[in-house]
């Protein structure tokens, strides 16, 4: 039925508003970092290619550089795989389930088939529902959805707003001083918890520091109290390995445009009992299994998967879920994870080496991290930071506080400092030894510069 191939498919930028930035070449200060390539200076030739690396971007005082993209905690780049599997779809794209001629039937072919690669790639069990969404955050909304009437959420103040946001009744615990108190907190927080379903909500790596929660152990804790364990994974997946069954999760929510896969679906997958006994989280067509006369009650596809995907879902982006989760698998995680934790060794290395420059931290050393860093520089504003790195060395970060507004205020030291904010360095496939040379040579110049205007 299918062609070879389809069926396994699995600016105009503002200018610096820091009037104190050091030039490259000016007097206060050596001639900039410049690219360089060297044996040293690329990514692993086994590791896969992403779409855009070495990309010029314009500098603020004229020329260009390769973009270093530190970024990728936000949206990361697209594979070259998952494009070429896109690629390969378009020509028999139609849409999915109710089409009988054969571009519908091979492209609800290839689109089941990518539920079950995503299905593989989490571990999860073959009779849990694996539904297509748009993000995290949607997942996670439909997961609120779903949850029975007078379900209680356990969820840390640590959390994405994904994750934080939209239960109905919640527990917010504050944010715990070690792995350690985490699995205490939740233990305490859940046998306390009103009676009814209870929910224990947690991320497996933070957005925010990079810092790798010890979900095995919750979910041992939530199902000794008889709870379930809903897991944002969006941090964690294009990283590490997760199975599912092997975790004891109930649910794990991630977005394809952090997995390198930028073309606007997420995923929710896990028990379906809640999935198939909730009203469709979007009423429309494949939801409904029959809308009858005036007055009778529509019934409603049985089907957990179906009934929560309603109207025309996302195929090419259900297609790039499924490419991304191949290749990372197909990889093999070890060659990712040893190239990535050389260059986040190598990044906190170098900023722990720079006076003024602090990495925010929740529970400091000796705690496994994915790839990404957020740190304050003395005497700037966080955007005038992250403006100038990209203006003046080509540098892309993120600056804010990363829909995790009440976890960063507690980075910062509390919420009287509410209107202050960080920096975030993301990274994985595709950042090069260069530049995180460029990044820390730019931080070194920014503290410098900072130093410099105190002195004055």
């Amino acid at each position: 039925m299918s062609p070879a191939g389809t069926a396994s498919l699995t600016t105009t930028r503002p200018a610096t508003t820091h009037a104190a930035v050091p030039a490259p070449g000016s007097a206060s200060t050596a001639a900039p970092v410049r690219p360089r390539r060297n044996a040293d200076a690329t990514a692993p030739r086994d590791l896969p290619r992403v779409i855009g690396a070495g990309a010029a971007v314009p500098l603020d005082g004229g020329g260009s550089v390769p973009y270093a993209n530190f970024d990728y905690a936000a949206s990361a780049p697209c594979l070259e795989s998952v494009q070429e599997a896109v690629t390969r779809a378009l020509p028999y794209y139609s849409s999915v389930h109710r089409g009988a001629g054969y571009a519908s039937q091979v492209t609800t072919e290839a689109y089941e088939n990518a539920r079950e690669t995503v299905r593989g790639f989490l571990g999860a069990w073959k009779r849990d529902a694996v539904v297509f969404t748009r993000n995290t955050t949607d997942a996670m909304n439909l997961l609120a959805h779903a949850a029975p009437p007078g379900t209680t959420a356990v969820v840390f103040e640590t959390e994405h707003h994904a994750s934080l946001l939209p239960w109905k009744r919640a527990v917010r615990l504050p944010a715990p001083a070690s792995p350690q108190e985490a699995v205490a907190a939740a233990d305490r927080a859940l046998r306390e918890a009103p009676a009814g379903p209870r929910l224990l909500v947690v991320t497996a790596a933070s957005n925010v520091t990079g810092e790798i929660w010890p979900i095995a152990e919750l979910a041992a804790t939530a199902r000794a109290h008889g709870a379930r364990i809903a897991v944002d994974a969006a941090q964690l997946v294009p990283h590490r390995p997760l199975d599912m069954d092997a975790l004891g999760l109930d649910y794990v929510a991630f977005s394809g445009h952090k997995l390198y896969a930028p073309f606007g679906a997420g995923v929710l997958a896990g028990r379906s009992d809640w999935l198939r006994a909730a009203g469709p989280y979007l009423k429309g067509g494949g939801a409904s299994a029959a809308v009858t006369g005036r007055g009778a009650a529509t019934r409603w596809s049985a089907d957990a998967q179906q009934r929560h995907e309603a109207g025309t879902p996302n195929v090419l982006g259900a297609l790039a879920v499924a490419a991304a989760c191949e290749t990372l698998a197909g990889t093999g995680w070890d060659a990712l994870v040893r190239h990535e934790e050389r260059l986040l060794a190598k990044l906190r290395e170098g900023v722990a080496a720079i006076p003024g420059v602090r990495e925010l931290t929740l529970w400091g050393e000796g705690v496994p991290r994915v790839g990404i860093l957020s740190f304050v520089v003395d005497g700037w504003n966080a955007r005038d930071a992250a403006l100038t790195l990209s203006g003046t060395y080509g540098i892309g970060v993120r600056d804010g506080r990363f829909c995790a507004h009440p976890f960063v205020r507690h980075l910062l030291g509390g919420a009287g400092r509410e209107a202050e904010s960080a920096v975030r360095a993301s990274f994985g496939i595709g950042t090069e030894d260069e530049h995180v040379d460029r990044l820390l040579d730019a931080l070194r110049r920014l503290a410098g510069a900072a130093g410099e205007r105190r002195a004055g």
